[in-house]
């Protein structure tokens, strides 16, 4: 980023406190931090969760979520003290001149509403511009985002496009009314990594040409270094250290931000076997009668190894693991499942078959019913597979928990009172409890922190040693790939592009879709974007 330290400060926090009220007291969040932004500047602003990066970046605005306060420090935006204005005048600059881009794209749009009609919104109601004028304005914003069909995508409704495509509608919405202030809150998380460049690129070419200022809040130091001027790091609410994104990367003082990228250290030698004990044959699957979203693909998983799915978003890497569980019988071609094929649909299939193959989602959250207790979530498969009731259960349950390192205390929580990490612990303890050969696990790791990540397949890995479990890896994690991958299986528009061990596919020659994916890895370089513009600009 070209950056101006002479320039206009349009942003000076000092001091700022905010708590939350849980146990009916008011607990510190944020604990007296300082944060300077200028026009034109992209501040980074990294750390793992609960480390206070949202709601320090929602702070930025003025705003604290419900539940929570700001207990001390200054808010000063562009001379307005914010700390101490009327939310109704704060909601004046929300949505224009201060705008947020959340992680959750589909938890931030209205399914009732065409998506060009929620893109212009704000800019229409503060006559910003007429319908005509933003609806054209959105068009192009849609094109410098790469979205397909730009001229036409805001017709549709949310649930009518892909979640990577619905995130960068959002970010064309944040971009829209050209504001002074863009929050960029995991903006990328859920993308593919050939798309995550295209957005990385598009959101640097905005905020440069408009002198917007940015904080870009992430847990990948890799990303951000492509974004940010300066980076600042947050560990319980408290500030680690603070420095210019180059001599961050370069030269770190603190232990713990070097323990950010420990993901990247993870290295799993890799693996073959003979023994195969599940085998997708030339499988083709549609969504309706004209949707066919796989073609002939053929996908062997050895006993006791991890094949990871990769491709970007509508590659078929879910669609993949939808057949191999039922919930999508394939039009042509079958799942062999040690030595048998298996019912194409759920309905047909024995409890036994069930049991044997268990999927392990993305989000946690609405993975788990929040009315249950952990105790309830991981017994019901440990009673309906083995028909373990009373004391058996909660001992099982208890060791479960050890298994997955957590304390017996979690026995009566609820989702709502875990992180995002002990949440996807949980669902992975309730697939240990059927007893699996196979655990599908469906971009398990994407929407955690890097330690809480390393966590995760540590003991994912651990679990497959001790227990022999197979397991099918989908992710456009090329990190996570290199560190749990015993095969990989690259996957593009339906179809297998590329397979076979880890170490023969990441190595050149590559297949040209392969070398795409693989060369679209943010590296540890600020230069990497901007190499990667340049080759591009040269053809």
């Amino acid at each position: 980023m070209s950056f101006n330290p002479k320039a206009e400060i349009l942003l000076e926090m000092r001091d700022i406190r905010i708590d939350g009220f849980a146990d009916e007291k008011w607990n510190p969040i944020i604990k007296g931090v300082d944060l300077t932004l200028r026009r034109g500047e992209v501040l980074g602003l990294i750390g793992e969760s609960g480390a206070g990066k949202s709601t320090l970046g929602k702070a930025a605005m003025g705003y604290t979520q419900p539940g929570c306060r700001i207990s001390g420090g200054s808010i000063v935006f562009d001379g307005m003290d914010l700390a101490n204005m009327p939310e109704r005048e704060k909601r004046k600059l929300w949505g224009t001149r201060m705008t947020y881009v959340a992680q959750s794209a589909a938890a931030s749009f209205n399914p009732a509403h065409r998506l060009i009609d929620q893109t212009i919104a704000a800019k229409v109601r503060d006559g910003l511009s007429s319908g005509r004028e933003a609806r054209d304005d959105a068009k192009d914003l849609f094109t410098q985002l790469s979205l397909p069909d730009p001229q036409n995508i805001g017709r549709r409704y949310p649930h009518q496009v892909s979640g990577g495509q619905l995130q960068r509608v959002m970010t064309a919405m944040a971009m829209s009314p050209r504001p002074d202030l863009i929050i960029f809150d995991e903006p990328t998380t859920a993308l593919d990594v050939t798309t995550q460049v295209e957005v990385l690129l598009s959101m640097r070419k905005i905020v440069e040409e408009f002198n917007t200022a940015a904080i870009y809040i992430t847990h990948d130091l890799a990303v951000v270094a492509q974004m940010a001027d300066n980076i600042k790091v947050l560990r319980y609410g408290e500030e680690i250290e603070e420095a210019e994104t180059r001599k961050m990367l370069s030269e770190p003082s603190e232990d713990y931000t070097k323990s950010l990228w420990s993901v990247r250290m993870l290295h799993k030698e890799a693996e073959t076997s003979d023994d195969t004990v599940l085998s997708i044959d030339g499988v083709d699957a549609a969504y309706g009668k004209t949707a066919k979203v796989l073609h002939d693909i053929s996908i062997k998983l050895p006993r006791g190894k991890t094949v990871s799915l990769v491709g970007e978003s509508g590659s078929g890497k879910s669609t993949a693991a939808r057949v191999v569980t039922g919930l999508l019988p394939a039009m042509k071609g079958q799942v062999v499942f040690n030595g048998e094929v298996l019912p194409a649909k759920l309905k047909d299939r024995t409890k036994d078959q069930l049991r044997r193959i268990q999927m392990i989602y993305q989000m946690a959250d609405t993975a788990m019913n929040p009315r249950q207790t952990v105790g309830e979530i991981i017994g019901r498969p440990l009673e309906f597979y083995h028909g373990v009731k009373g004391k058996e259960r909660e001992a099982r349950v208890l060791k479960l928990l050890e298994d997955i390192e957590l304390s017996a205390e979690f026995y009566d929580r609820l989702p709502g009172e875990l992180s995002g990490g002990q949440k996807q612990r949980i669902c992975i303890a309730r697939a240990l409890a059927a007893d699996p050969d196979v655990i599908i696990c469906d971009e398990v790791t994407s929407a955690l922190d890097q330690i809480v990540q390393e966590g995760i397949l540590q003991l994912l890995m651990r679990q497959q040693r001790e227990r022999g479990i197979s397991y099918l890896f989908i992710t456009h994690d090329i990190a996570t790939v290199e560190a749990i991958s015993d095969e990989i299986v690259v996957m593009l528009m339906g179809s297998v592009v590329e397979q076979g061990l880890k170490t023969e596919v990441m190595s050149p020659p590559h297949p040209e879709y392969t070398a795409k994916l693989l060369n679209s890895v943010p590296e540890m370089d600020p230069d990497w974007l901007n190499n990667i513009s340049a080759d591009r600009a040269e053809g």
